[in-house]
Parts: C-alpha cells; sequence; structure tokens
C-alpha cells in the first residue's frame, strides 16, 4: 500500500466516525442556517487568482507523511493572517488531522482572527459530508484529488461542491488523469508531488500546462521554492502557485512571503 492508498483507507474509517459524532443530517441543517444567515456569497478564489499579479497560494501546514512536522507550533490565529496582511493572494489550510496535523478549526479559527481573503481547504475529499464540513468552517474552495475519485464520484462533489458555493480545484497529476479535466473545474491543478511516492519533481506542470485548457485557471502544487520557478511557470499558463513547506519552516512564514515577493516582483 502506498502512502495514498494508506490515506484514503484511513479517510474512509474517519468520514464514518464524523457521522457517528454529527449525523449528516444535522450538518447539512447547520450549513443550511449558515447560508441563509449569510449577507454575501463565498469570495472567489479562481477570480483572486486571476486578478492577481503573483497568484500565491501560501499555505499553512505544519505536518506531512513524509518529513514529520514542519512547524508543529504553527498557529492558525496568527501564520494565515500574516500571510494576508503580506500579499497571499488565497490561503490553503490543511484540515487533515493524522497525516498532515490539521483541524478544520484552523479555518474557523483564521477567520475568526480576520483572514477574509479565499481559502481552500485542503484535505483528501471522498464524501459530501467533507464538503459541507468545508462550508461550515469557512472554506471558500475544495481540493478534489483526480487520484481519490472515479470520474463519476469526482463530478457528483463538484456539483455538491458548487450548490454550497464553494468553488473546486481539480488536481491531476499525469497525463492519464486528464480525463478529469473534461469536468472543467473551476481551478485545474498539478501537483508536482506524487502523492503514491511523495517524491516531488516541478517539471510535472510543465509538462502538463500544454495539455490543459488554455483560458483555464492553471494552479501548480508542491515543490515550488524559488521566485523564478514562479515566473516561468506563469509564463507557461499558470495563474495560481500553491507554496506551503518554502514558507513554513521559516521561523516566520508571513515574513518569508513577504521576502518572496519581494524577489519575484
Amino acid at each position: 500500500m502506498d502512502i495514498l492508498e494508506e490515506i484514503v483507507a484511513h479517510k474512509h474509517v474517519e468520514v464514518e466516525k464524523f457521522k457517528q459524532q454529527v449525523p449528516p443530517q444535522q450538518l447539512y441543517r447547520e450549513v443550511e442556517r449558515l447560508i441563509d444567515a449569510e449577507d454575501n456569497a463565498v469570495s472567489s478564489m479562481k477570480r483572486a487568482l486571476l486578478e492577481s499579479d503573483s497568484g500565491i497560494i501560501a499555505e499553512f501546514k505544519r505536518r506531512s507523511p513524509s518529513k514529520g512536522w514542519i512547524k508543529e507550533e504553527g498557529r492558525a490565529d496568527i501564520i494565515p493572517i500574516s500571510y494576508q496582511q503580506h500579499g497571499a493572494a488565497a490561503l490553503s489550510i490543511l484540515t487533515d488531522r493524522d497525516f498532515f496535523g490539521g483541524s478544520d478549526d484552523f479555518i474557523r479559527v483564521a477567520r475568526q482572527s480576520g483572514v477574509t481573503i479565499p481559502v481552500l481547504y485542503k484535505n483528501f475529499i471522498i464524501d459530501e459530508y467533507q464538503l459541507f464540513q468545508a462550508r461550515l468552517c469557512g472554506a471558500s474552495a475544495v481540493l478534489l484529488i483526480a487520484a481519490d475519485l472515479s470520474l463519476v464520484e469526482c463530478k457528483m462533489l463538484m456539483t455538491t461542491a458548487h450548490e454550497l458555493g464553494m468553488e473546486v480545484l481539480l488536481e491531476m497529476h499525469g497525463e492519464d488523469e486528464l480525463s478529469y479535466a473534461d469536468l472543467e473545474p473551476d481551478m485545474y491543478g498539478v501537483n508536482n508531488r506524487n502523492l503514491g511516492t511523495f517524491v516531488t519533481d516541478v517539471q510535472n506542470s510543465f509538462r502538463m500546462a500544454a495539455q490543459l485548457p488554455e483560458d483555464g485557471c492553471k494552479v501548480s502544487e508542491s515543490g515550488i521554492a524559488s521566485s523564478t520557478t514562479v515566473r516561468d511557470l506563469r509564463m507557461a499558463g499558470f495563474s495560481g502557485f500553491l507554496i506551503g513547506e518554502t514558507f513554513m519552516k521559516e521561523s516566520d512564514p508571513g515574513e518569508a512571503l513577504a521576502v518572496f515577493l519581494q524577489r519575484f516582483r
């Protein structure tokens, strides 16, 4: 069993436990009340990336399966708002608990601290229940991973996400997953990290770029460590750049983002 298979198998068990704690109908009613009480729609991550001069999606990621703890003491009430203050176009917040040290509460806390820019709910989504969890905690968009889902499952989850007012970043890794692009997600993600082995190669984005819709909002994910790489990826047609470890490993992730953007500009 590779790492992705292990995570997805665990996720099925985890979701069933969540359903026992908060039955689906109860969760759905809570989300319905939340939507009815809101004055405005959730902010668009796609628009934020297309209108940004950098397109940086700064990620709050405390841990990874391959490297262990990156910043175990990282606080959701400090780092995400600092990212916003230092120029991030959007945020990605890891909510998987057991493999990435995340929590839905991190998005809630980030919102309470003043985060207003779009937030991506970063998890391994295999059930519509998780989409309602994402909406309830304050996410603007959700990640769907082609390697986790059949085309039919992905289409159904995308439809539900849209019904809840969230956008979808659909992540692909190789040419064998390009059929998922036909689903026309809000954002086309290319993961430079193989989720089975966790080996990272940024060249993967350059290989995939020309095979995705020219006018689509394309996002390169993982392994981006330099402003030069961002410039090159922009030339290749990408609008968004998801960067986590490069910032999170520094003592002050928000300041690290500011320095990165200064070099980029």
